[in-house]
Formats: C-alpha cells, structure tokens, sequence
C-alpha cells in the first residue's frame, strides 16, 4: 500500500510542473492572437482613420514583438492608397536603457510608407486633435515610452491623382536615426535627442537632415538642419506645369534650411536655389502662355546671378508656433540680392542656432 501511495504523490509531484509547462506552452501559442486583436482594435477605434495589421510575431527572449503589415486611412478617403503603410516593425524593450533605471522601448520600421494623398486631405474640417489623432494610435500600441527609432528605407510622398499626369513628389530610401527621446542617457546639454536622416528625392536629389530635440517638453525644443542638393528640375514639371504652367528642359533645385525652436518660439530660414535653369519654349500658337514664359524669363534674367547662374533666395522665420511669419520684404530683398550683390552659397549657413530661438521667447515675453 505504501509503495502504491508513494507512486501517487510522485505523479502528483510531476503533474503540477507538466500543467504549468502545458499552460504557458498555450498562452505562448495564443499570445500573438491576443497581441494582433488588442492593435486591431487600437486602429479601429480611432475616429476618422480605419486600419488593420496582417500577422503579429512574438519574441520573448527579447521582450518584442512584430507587426507584419500595418495600414492606417482615412474613412472618406476617396482613394485606396494608404495613408500609413509599415511593412515590419519590431518593438522591443531597450535592454542598455534598464541598466539606467529605465523602461523604455526602441522601433525599427523596416520599408514604411507615408503618402499624402491631396485629395483624400483637402476637405478636412477643422476638428480637435485629442478627437482625431493617428500619431496616438500609433503611439498606444508600443505599451511603453519609445527611446530610439530607426527607419530603414522608407518613403514619404506627397500624390495628387486629378492632376494630369499625377502629381507625385517623395522621398525614398529614407534612412532615420533618433536616439536618447526619452533622454534616459543624462547630460548636461539642453537639446538631448540626436536625429540623423538622409533620403534620395524625386530627381535623384540628395536630402540630408541632421539636430538636436527636447521631446520630452509638452512642445519640443530642438536645433536642426536640412539640406536638398542637386534634384532635377525636369522631375519638378508635373508639379510646376500644374500649379504654374511652367516646364524645365534642365537645370537642378537646391533648399537649405536651418530652425531652432525654444519655448514654443522658432527662428530660422528656408533658401532655396535653381541652378542652370532653361525653360521649354511655348507652342507659339498659346499666346498666354508666350506671356507668362516672357514674364518668367524676365525676371530670371534680372534675379538670377550672373556669376554662377542661380536664381535664389532666403526666406527668413520666426514667432511663435501659432503664428509663424514669413518676413515679406526681406525674402523680395534676398531674391535681388543674390542677383546683384552677392551670390548665396550652395550650402547650409550656420548662422542658426538654439540660443537665437531662447532670446526671441525671452522677447516676447
């Protein structure tokens, strides 16, 4: 009797680990359901945009998970284009960061798609942001604050399909890199978030993007610079021919910019140049159009630098965030400037800096 009693403690000793194996086998298995249910339903209750994800992978060794597939739309949209579409993104908790006291997450999106389609956008009323806001949905499905991002070859565009042809301005191949967003890394700078992109441009131009943020502020502080070089401007003639009947047999555009913002106040510039510019010649029988070229090619003649052949200009800004001003009369002297005076060089001026935007907050206080 006794050796039957020890054999049944025995199995009762090995049956309690087999159920817990056995449940946590099952919760691991059903785990990815749960995961994809709980985003779908993120996307689906955000007002205005509908979405859904594809496939959810889950890697517990490295705290992650993987959304296959992720689309994000308007409602109303009257396109089937998406607004947001990720390929893969892997979300995982930052390992290196819990050393420092912190939990926070990193993001890798692999081949995202950003397209703005004007048409899908251009009757949306005026609604309040807490009500409709994509960039939360987003946001609620990493359950922890994001630290680092990292987008590798992704796409932004800018698509109108009414046009004729289709409008069709973009980025690819955008690679990003934003570090320390949570500024779990503590130092003593002001601005401490890295962010570090580059990108090819509709016209094989070279786009490079490069600062410092405070995104830990209600609204962010940051010193950053951009740079567009050497983009086609026959690639631009859809857009040009559309909006101002105008068409570029060759030439290339170039826009520099430099922004600082502190305390809600910006202070910057955007310069743009087009160089080697040459206008398609008009069907004589379109007189409009003869006029409108004429005007054009005289004001090329008097605003382009002789020098190196540049038609430029340098548009100061600043004020607050709400109100952001484009000065008026400096951007009219600017464009004489480079045409008379002296030419703006083809890159970034470094006259921009975060102590500039610090004193026009303090100023309008």
């Amino acid at each position: 009797m006794k050796k039957k009693e020890n054999r049944g403690i025995r199995k009762k000793r090995y049956l309690l680990p087999i159920l817990v194996i056995c449940l946590l086998i099952t919760l691991r298995l059903l785990l990815p359901f749960v995961v994809k249910n709980y985003v779908n339903n993120v996307l689906a209750d955000l007002p205005g945009y509908y979405g859904q994800v594809s496939d959810i992978d889950i890697s517990i060794y490295r705290g992650a998970y993987v959304i296959h597939d992720l689309f994000l739309n308007k409602i109303d949209a009257g396109s089937q284009v998406p607004f947001i579409d990720l390929e893969k993104t892997d979300i995982s908790i930052e390992w290196s960061a819990l050393f420092k006291g912190k939990v926070v997450s990193e993001i890798v999106m692999s081949r995202p798609q950003f397209i703005y389609v004007f048409e899908d956008h251009q009757n949306e009323k005026a609604v309040d942001p807490d009500l409709e806001d994509w960039t939360k949905a987003l946001t609620d499905l990493v359950p922890i604050d994001i630290n680092n991002l990292k987008i590798v070859r992704g796409k932004a565009a800018f698509v109108q399909l009414n046009a004729e042809p289709n409008i069709d301005l973009y980025l690819n191949e955008i690679e990003l890199n934003a570090t320390n967003l949570r500024n779990v890394v503590r130092t003593e700078n002001e601005l401490p978030s890295q962010i570090n992109a580059t990108a090819v441009s509709i016209g094989q131009g070279t786009f490079k993007l490069e600062g410092k943020m405070d995104l830990v502020k209600q609204i962010p502080d940051m010193d950053i610079s951009f740079s567009l070089q050497e983009a086609s401007a026959k690639a631009l003639n859809d857009f040009t021919n559309h909006y101002a009947g105008i068409d570029f047999v060759d030439g290339n555009l170039n826009v520099f910019s430099e922004m600082a913002i502190a305390n809600g106040y910006l202070t910057g510039y955007v310069k743009p140049l087009l160089k080697d510019l040459k206008l398609v010649d008009p069907e004589q029988d379109k007189f409009l159009n003869i006029l409108w070229e004429g005007f054009v090619g005289f004001f090329k003649f008097i605003l382009k630098n002789k020098g190196n052949n540049t038609l430029a200009t340098k548009v100061p800004l600043q004020g607050d965030l709400n109100h952001v001003e484009t000065k008026v009369w400096p951007t009219i002297w600017n464009v004489f400037k480079n045409g008379w005076v002296k030419a703006f060089k083809g890159v970034i001026d470094n006259d921009v800096n975060f102590e500039d935007a610090e004193k026009g907050a303090k100023n309008t206080k």
